[in-house]
């Protein structure tokens, strides 16, 4: 009998170790995993880093192609483009007008009536609907009646005030996508970007089309001004204070405008206007330089994209991308260790993340994370431990901190472009009675991205505030435009009736 018990033991000892062999290889394949998901964020991280020297870089590079956009047609990546808008509203203008704009995302209509006083705005029956994904790729006719029934349905519900019958209807069309004007109403498209690919329209006058779409509809609507968003933000800006001298839109894309002296203008020379000045719509989506932090996700995104080797910058700081960089993150780290359980399908399909998503994550301040896991199991990814989840967390902070660090460079590029930097200044031994001459400086800021992720805005402007230093940014405002590119585009086509 002793003998088998001591058979037994030895069993029983043998199948302990055996369990405890298996637990143990078992936490050592863990950990593995979990070191190769940690090494792949601390790769995202050192790639995404934006040090303020960098930044710096990037600022400069920003500010040397806009002289060279200025100087010479093609002498750039940023085009550059002559708006015509050389007189900005004064707050004098009366009236009712109209406004379209066509975004990337949605698509805007809205009224203003003007007393012939700054404090008199009334922005009346805003509406704001998504764009059908359908029009993106239709032909002009189709795109361009959608519009044009959309603003007849509109006009049938005013009521019987809002405009006398027989009079005709002034209409400023925001248009968000790179034009080459010809005067302030009239322009050809240069390119789509934001997802649109209707080829045909290309070379042709944006302004002709809706006007001739209204026509057709039998409205008696005037499309008095073509106007890019940026500048229809930086005219509401400028109407409400005028130290605005730059607007910048973020949202599904991302571009800005500034005021420019005419002088500065070479590859117009002669150019001439009773402001001596002109608003310089610049299309800074498609900036590059080689200081800017570009990852193998950016690189795969770009030649995956319809318009590869095409609006760089925009690629990386504006809404229509984020979520796609996080998305190819997570997919990664699924594909290379298992901490996401079985690979989901609906990970590998492009843009299934929206921004909005990875804002509503970053952002989330439940207990467990219960946004988070919310969002993930809609990609086919579930029951995943909080761990993960705070992973999930980090790498979409680290993809908007990288973003809204480098909007701020664009924007201190722009700065640095028109003086209002005070590069040059302090570090020359400027004393601080000049410093104190340094120029008020409004930047008009709208756009989804910016005015619903708060992370990407607290980053940007941190960023600004680190670029410019503490002397300089008491004089740098970054304000809000609420629908800024609508209203202040209807302004602007008030104000050429005036």
């Amino acid at each position: 009998m002793g003998k088998v018990a001591v058979a037994f033991a030895a069993v029983a000892v043998v199948a302990a170790c055996s369990v405890a062999a298996v637990m143990v290889g078992r936490r050592m394949k863990s950990r593995r995993k979990w070191r190769t998901v940690v090494e792949i964020l601390k790769e995202l991280e050192d790639d995404c880093d934006t040090p303020v020297g960098r930044l710096r870089q990037v600022v400069d590079a920003m500010a040397v192609e806009m002289h060279a956009g200025l100087a010479s047609e093609g002498g750039s990546k940023l085009k550059m483009l002559l708006t015509f808008v050389d007189d900005l509203p004064t707050g004098r203008e009366k009236g009712t007008y109209y406004a379209l704009h066509l975004g990337g995302t949605y698509f805007r209509i809205l009224r203003v009536h003007l007393g012939g006083q700054r404090s008199y705005l009334d922005v009346q029956d805003v509406e704001r609907h998504p764009i059908p994904s359908h029009l993106m790729n239709s032909t002009s006719e189709v795109l361009f009646n959608f519009l044009a029934f959309s603003l007849e349905r509109f006009i049938e519900k005013e009521g019987n005030g809002s405009n006398s019958q027989g009079v005709r209807r002034e209409l400023a069309f925001t248009f968000s996508f790179p034009v080459k004007h010809t005067s302030i109403s009239s322009g050809v498209l240069i390119k789509w970007t934001k997802g649109f690919e209707i080829s045909e329209m290309v070379g042709q006058d944006i302004a002709e089309c809706l006007q001739g779409a209204l026509n057709r509809r039998g409205l008696d609507m005037h499309v008095g001004a073509l106007v890019n968003d940026t500048v229809g933000a930086l005219s509401l800006g400028y109407y409400h204070d005028p130290d605005t001298v730059v607007a910048v839109v973020f949202g599904t894309g991302s571009n800005a405008c500034y005021l420019e002296r005419t002088d500065a203008i070479i590859k117009c020379q002669g150019l001439l206007t009773t402001s001596g000045s002109m608003v310089v719509n610049m299309e800074w989506g498609n900036f590059w330089s080689s200081h800017l932090p570009r990852t193998s996700y950016d690189i795969d995104l770009d030649a995956e994209s319809s318009n590869a080797n095409d609006m760089g910058f925009e690629k990386m700081i504006s809404g229509m991308y984020l979520g796609d960089i996080v998305r190819r993150v997570i997919l990664r780290m699924s594909q290379e260790s298992d901490i996401f359980g079985p690979i989901s399908p609906v990970l590998s399909e492009p843009y299934v993340l929206r921004t909005n998503s990875v804002s509503a994550m970053h952002e989330d301040d439940t207990p467990e994370l219960q946004e988070v896991a919310r969002i993930l199991k809609d990609l086919g990814v579930s029951d995943l431990p909080v761990k993960v989840r705070k992973l999930v967390v980090k790498i979409c902070d680290v993809v908007t901190r990288r973003a809204g660090r480098l909007a701020a460079a664009g924007i201190a590029g722009i700065l640095k472009k028109i003086g209002r930097d005070g590069s040059g200044g302090i570090t020359s031994g400027r004393s601080r009675s000049e410093i104190q001459m340094q120029k008020r400086t409004v930047v008009a800021v709208e756009g989804g991205l910016y005015m619903n992720y708060t992370m990407f805005r607290e980053y940007m402007e941190e960023a600004l505030v680190e670029i410019l230093g503490d002397e300089v940014s008491q004089y740098v405002v970054v304000k809000a435009m609420e629908d800024g590119s609508s209203i202040g585009s209807a302004l602007l086509v008030a104000s050429l009736q005036s």
